[in-house]
């Protein structure tokens, strides 16, 4: 019998108030429910955000060290249930296994990260003008914090955003995905047995409509963090605004990938092939558009198809995959109108373009991994974000075509560029628009210490990740004392 998942309210585990679940299934094998979770509504999010204001006021007054050794405590929970978290993480969103690992591992990482930052949270003593006053700064919590996180990474964005926000005393409602809510209840799981107090931490699942809108409008709630689409990042935050709530959006990203011709060509074809289409694509960090100097365009074209051909796709659980299915039905059906769309705009299919079919792959939603050529800026597959497993490669002049190319979008989030040339290297760094760079290495693949967003309409607000996620969970105090 599949397992019927709660929701995490007051330190309790309780079912919704309507009592009705949804199944949590297998993108992989959709004869196979990885389990039902409660589907929530405005009463079940309400009762979350009374229960964090009822525990807020003596969690922000627990000393900081004290609160981040629930983290540490958590990450040894997390981490003695690694492979058991990351296999049901794969069968849950597709994955791979090996990638799934890493992702969990990740998680276990930024859990001990912050449970540090409990007593590194740094304040400042700065000189007054004045005899005999001392002045200082201090940071205090928001109060009670509302996360809204994706699907794709469902247990690192869960944690990045959750840890932070505990460890400077904010108590939190979250609302994980429900194309994948498993992974974020094991870590809610195990911060419940590492013994965080009652309503502190509360999770509940469900639609975004009855929940979302519920966590936004309370009275208690002082803070939003999302991470998803644009069309409900932008509605969210014409709600919050109005409540002048402090507010998080990282949204989407059409990246590119600029390849000079100086340029190794088998490694840069590697670091396309990585950034475009492992985790099928589904990252905001995605490489969707490879922008190739002229000179070098079709002999790495070439290798492109060689090594995307070569790609094996099936159920990430099984040894040797490197690329799992769509999250979903709906997913899938993104990806094939855009593969559609790029066909009638003209663009030139050279490999992939079809949903995958026969044996394993009737009960999955997989599509082969897909390249596109001829290219055009005015394409929509060169301006919207299809995240999934498509390519599309644009010829540029020189470096100044590349860089009119890359800058051509209304998103900002990553860009990489490949070349040994460290005059261009220095000038791509200095004038792309983007809130990551990456030299010599994929767009996607992040680190947990170092500031995470984007820029243009791919991000708003303050940074994630990294000392900088403090900040968007704090309050700066400023203090003047005479002490003569």
């Amino acid at each position: 019998m599949t397992e019927v998942y709660r929701n995490y309210i007051a330190g309790q585990w309780v079912e919704s108030k309507s009592g009705k679940t949804f199944p949590n299934t297998n993108p992989a094998n959709t004869t196979e429910v990885v389990g039902h979770f409660q589907a929530s509504g405005a009463e079940d999010a309400q009762a979350a955000c009374d229960a964090a204001a009822k525990a807020q006021s003596a969690w922000s007054a627990t000393p900081a060290p004290r609160r981040g050794e629930y983290l540490f405590k958590a990450a040894e929970l997390v981490e003695s249930r690694l492979a058991m978290i990351s296999e049901e993480m794969t069968r849950e969103e597709g994955k791979t296994l090996p990638e799934a690992k890493g992702e969990v591992k990740r998680a276990i990482n930024i859990l001990r990260y912050f449970g540090g930052e409990g007593a590194r949270q740094f304040s400042y003593q700065i000189p007054s003008e004045r005899d005999n006053v001392f002045c200082y700064t201090l940071r205090k919590p928001l109060g009670t914090v509302a996360l809204i996180t994706p699907w794709n990474f469902p247990i690192a964005i869960p944690v990045w955003k959750l840890a932070p926000a505990l460890v400077s005393g904010n108590t939190v409602v979250i609302k994980p995905a429900s194309l994948a809510p498993l992974s974020s209840y094991r870590v809610v799981e195990a911060l419940h047995e590492a013994g965080i107090p009652p309503g502190v931490l509360n999770y509940v699942t469900g639609a975004g409509g009855a929940v979302g809108n519920t966590l936004v409008e309370h009275r208690a709630v002082r803070a939003v963090s999302f991470t998803g689409s644009c069309q409900v990042g932008n509605a969210l935050y014409e709600k919050v605004t109005r409540r002048k709530l402090r507010v998080q959006l990282e949204m989407g990203g059409k990246n590119p990938t600029v390849v000079l011709k100086d340029a190794d060509l088998d490694f840069a074809a590697d670091v396309l092939v990585n950034g475009a289409f492992f985790s099928t694509g589904q990252k905001c960090t995605a490489c969707s558009r490879a922008i190739i100097e002229k000179p070098i365009y079709e002999p790495l074209l070439e290798k492109l198809i060689v090594k995307t051909q070569k790609l094996k796709v099936g159920n990430g659980l099984e040894p040797g995959i490197d690329i799992g299915p769509a999250v979903d039905a709906a997913q899938l059906e993104t990806d094939l109108k855009y593969i559609e769309i790029a066909r009638n705009e003209g663009a030139l299919l050279l490999c992939g373009g079809n949903r995958l079919t026969g044996g394993i792959y009737d009960r999955g939603y997989f599509i082969e991994p897909t390249l596109f050529t001829g290219v055009t800026p005015e394409m929509r597959i060169a301006q919207e974000e299809v995240f999934g497993p498509v390519l599309g490669l644009m010829v540029a002049n020189d470096f100044e075509d590349a860089m009119r190319l890359a800058n051509g979008v209304k998103f900002g989030l990553s860009a990489s560029i490949v070349s040994r040339d460290l005059t261009r290297v220095h000038q791509f760094i200095s004038g792309i628009e983007a809130g990551l760079i990456t030299v010599n290495l994929p767009t996607a693949g992040v680190e947990y210490q170092l500031p995470f967003g984007g820029t243009k309409e791919s991000s708003f607000g303050m940074r994630e990740q990294g000392p900088a996620a403090l900040d968007f969970y704090t309050e700066t105090r400023t203090v003047y004392m005479k002490y003569a």
